[in-house]
């Protein structure tokens, strides 16, 4: 399985294949979920706040589950100390 380069974002690493997969199929089912939703906000009988409040919520939790496939990490920033030397001994 090939690594694909990472988005030109700083903190986004290369990527597997498979992880590249995973997102892409949680962004269709979180398409659905949100067409679903629109055709919802057409009906007078729904409570809009609320459907915000969980549209909200739910495209929330695929951020939340599409960083922990690609787990993006920290940035160093100028200022910040260099990293301790790893010394031979302590490994």
């Amino acid at each position: 399985m090939s690594d694909h380069k990472g988005l030109p974002v700083a903190g986004y690493r290369p990527q597997t294949g498979a992880a590249i997969d995973l997102v892409n199929d949680n962004k269709a089912m979180e398409e659905r979920i949100l067409r679903t939703l629109d055709a919802l906000a057409n009906s007078p009988d729904i409570d809009k706040r609320w459907l915000a409040v969980g549209r909200t919520h739910i495209e929330q939790g695929f951020m939340a589950v599409n960083r922990a496939i690609f787990r993006p990490g920290r940035l160093a920033l100028p200022g910040d100390p260099l990293p301790a030397p790893i010394d031979s001994l302590d490994v």
